[in-house]
């Protein structure tokens, strides 16, 4: 049976981080869906919720632990890219 890849690489994290990280992901993820974001509809759901993860998750392993702060980056970091549509 093929493994899945975890988000979290080789980083280990306590209970406490590990409950932050999931409180700024779901803080993040809400204030998308809220702020009627293309990147929350139902079609890129998936990969954006992929990249709030992956960034929350890279910011934790840095030692940034804290809710607010990793929403409020993550949020602004994934929503500042622009893509060119061909």
């Amino acid at each position: 049976m093929p493994t899945v890849p975890s988000l979290f690489g080789e980083a280990a994290f306590d209970a406490e981080t590990t409950l932050i990280i999931a409180a700024a992901f779901d803080e993040a993820w809400l204030r998308l869906q809220d702020s009627k974001s293309p990147l929350a509809k139902p079609d890129r759901a998936a990969s954006t919720r992929n990249l709030l993860a992956r960034w929350i998750i890279g910011r934790a392993k840095r030692g940034d632990v804290d809710a607010e702060t990793l929403a409020d980056d993550a949020v602004r970091a994934i929503t500042s890219v622009q893509v060119i549509k061909i």
